[in-house]
């Protein structure tokens, strides 16, 4: 594998752009290929068959026409249904899965109570259930299926009163808790983390993946001779929907010009 080749990041949708922040900042000399499969938006609303298989499919195209070095599942709901079954299809190359931080919640919090926010596929999951029972053994945690809120992201609204009586009516459950600590189960979910600490206040941590998962992309290039020094570098943001209108998202969500291309995957 050439160090020279792109970092693959997979999401349903815009959300896995907040994977792409964290990955952009702590990994200066890699190039990164983004692939929304706004087609499919939601995955959290689909079979985990179908998931599975529709994962694998983007992973092929993104190897056999970008060459990746290393994937990224910047998709909870995705990396749930099958990050087992990825890394077994493509055991030649490095998959990391985004994971709602669980273990940091339960390490942090000072009440002993926690909540993990996710869509209603990956809080109904086996595989966050079992992250429950490893790392909040003792804890008390509250899953919050939120079923409405990456529609909203997907449009554009991430501030404003709109998407605040959305999530007062999501978050209800943790006004009536102890609950000191947040994980963020949806890559979404970031981009509307300033509208949640109005509503919960500045005692409650919120917590997302995108640190963690940097750290972790950076250590397996570091194991495996993978990382570059390359000072010059190339971001390319690709989508299976409509590209004029995911860019414009795309720019309000991250507050800077990002223009998708169009491609098509069977």
């Amino acid at each position: 594998m050439n160090n020279t080749h792109p970092i693959g990041i997979i999401d349903s949708g815009s959300g896995g752009l907040s994977i792409w922040q964290s990955i952009h900042g702590a990994c200066p000399n890699e190039s990164i290929v983004y692939l929304g499969d706004h087609r499919y938006l939601p995955y959290g609303s689909k079979s985990k068959t179908f998931i599975v298989s529709r994962i694998q499919c983007i992973i092929a195209y993104l190897l056999k026409n970008y060459s990746c070095k290393l994937i990224i599942i910047a998709c909870n709901s995705a990396t749930v249904a099958g990050i087992g079954k990825y890394r077994k299809k493509f055991p030649d190359i490095p998959i990391v899965g985004v994971v709602p931080v669980i273990k940091t919640a339960s390490e942090i919090t000072k009440t002993g109570a926690i909540a993990v926010l996710a869509t209603p596929f990956t809080t109904r999951s086996a595989y966050q259930r079992k992250l429950i029972e490893r790392f909040a053994d003792g804890k008390k945690v509250f899953s919050i299926g939120c079923p409405k809120l990456v529609s909203y992201i997907e449009k554009g609204v991430t501030e404003g009163p709109v998407i605040q009586k959305v999530l007062r009516k999501e978050l209800k459950d943790i006004h009536v808790s102890h609950v000191d600590a947040v994980a963020l189960g949806c890559t979404h979910y970031p981009f509307i983390k300033g509208e949640m600490a109005k509503i919960l206040g500045s005692k409650i941590q919120l917590l997302d993946s995108g640190g963690a998962v940097a750290r972790q992309t950076i250590r397996i290039m570091a194991a495996d001779g993978i990382a570059s020094t390359e000072k010059t570098v190339r971001d390319r943001f690709i989508t299976t929907g409509d590209e004029q209108s995911i860019s414009k998202i795309a720019t309000i969500l991250i507050h800077t010009p990002i223009v998708f291309a169009h491609i098509t995957i069977p």
